[in-house]
């Protein structure tokens, strides 16, 4: 039992990091109507730049840095790219970010290399412990601050001007124009939001158990794709219930996969998208994604 409940709290933890990646697909989605695939290398932008600032500026100031960096190149392709594309197809606005993501993984790649960079965390590897139930400090901490992020931009989507204008632009962008919405100013403000959150859920990510910054980190924002799906991709609630069912489903799959073998070695890392294609064959707009309805 005890091990059962280990895996759920570390599945959790791991899901409120989806959770955040996969609040930074909805909102871009919302605000400009993008799908975008550019969060894998924003994820690992975030990361790799947290490293660099804080050699010179120390962890907390380096963190900010690296953050406002990361969230910086966010707005710097919403301006210069997604803003001078609007109105092109969909399936266009596409293929453009998945360009966008290659074109910045390869430069990540290439000045990562082969090392592992390493985040200074001030908590270490320490362990936090309940009863007999174990997880590190670090797993614990990304919970708090994505509950802290995550109902901040519930509040602020709730209530703030941006909200409102974003919720009227995502019901209908013609008549939120008309009503003097700039639509430009609300896809800025996504993006900028989506990269700052990118860059948060890395900087946990990339601390214990994870032994530090390499290119491997993108492959967990893939994991965030079938979370953000599965809560339904209009849906800034369902994103966190499917980043939670994902990291859950994962951390189950990765701690039983001796008993799991009979499946095949590493079936944990397609355990995402199974759950996603099974909630998908009832639900084919996510669990709490809008159903459209046309008549015949």
């Amino acid at each position: 039992m005890s091990q059962f409940l280990s895996l759920v709290l570390n599945g959790i933890s791991l899901g409120t990091m989806y959770g955040l990646i996969a609040l930074g697909f909805v909102i871009i989605f919302k605000a400009s109507g993008v799908v975008s695939f550019t969060h894998g290398s924003l994820l690992l932008l975030g990361a790799y730049a947290i490293v660099r600032f804080c050699d010179p500026l120390g962890f907390w100031l380096g963190t900010l840095a690296g953050i406002a960096a990361t969230g910086l190149v966010a707005v710097l392709i919403e301006r210069l790219i997604i803003n001078r594309l609007r109105g092109a197809a969909d399936i266009s606005l596409a293929v453009v970010t998945i360009g966008v993501d290659i074109i910045l993984l390869t430069d990540m790649v290439r000045r990562i290399g082969s090392d592992i960079l390493n985040v200074p965390h001030p908590w270490g590897a320490r362990v936090v412990r309940l009863g007999d139930v174990g997880i590190s400090l670090n797993r614990a901490l990304a919970i708090a601050v994505a509950v802290v992020l995550l109902s901040l931009f519930f509040v602020a989507f709730t209530w703030s001007d941006w909200g409102v204008a974003m919720r009227a632009a995502a019901e209908d962008g013609e008549a939120a124009a008309l009503m003097g919405i700039r639509q430009g100013r609300v896809s800025l403000i996504a993006w900028l939001i989506a990269g700052v959150l990118a860059a948060v859920a890395a900087l946990f990510l990339v601390g214990a158990p994870t032994p530090g910054v390499s290119p491997a980190v993108y492959g967990v924002a893939l994991g965030a794709i079938p979370a953000a799906i599965l809560g339904g991709l209009d849906s800034t609630g369902g994103a966190l219930v499917g980043g939670l069912l994902i990291g859950v489903a994962e951390a189950l799959a990765a701690g039983y996969q001796d008993q799991l073998l009979f499946l095949g070695r590493g079936f944990g890392a397609v355990v995402p998208y199974l759950v996603m294609i099974v909630v998908l064959l009832v639900r084919p707009s996510g669990l709490f994604g809008t159903r459209e309805l046309s008549r015949v």
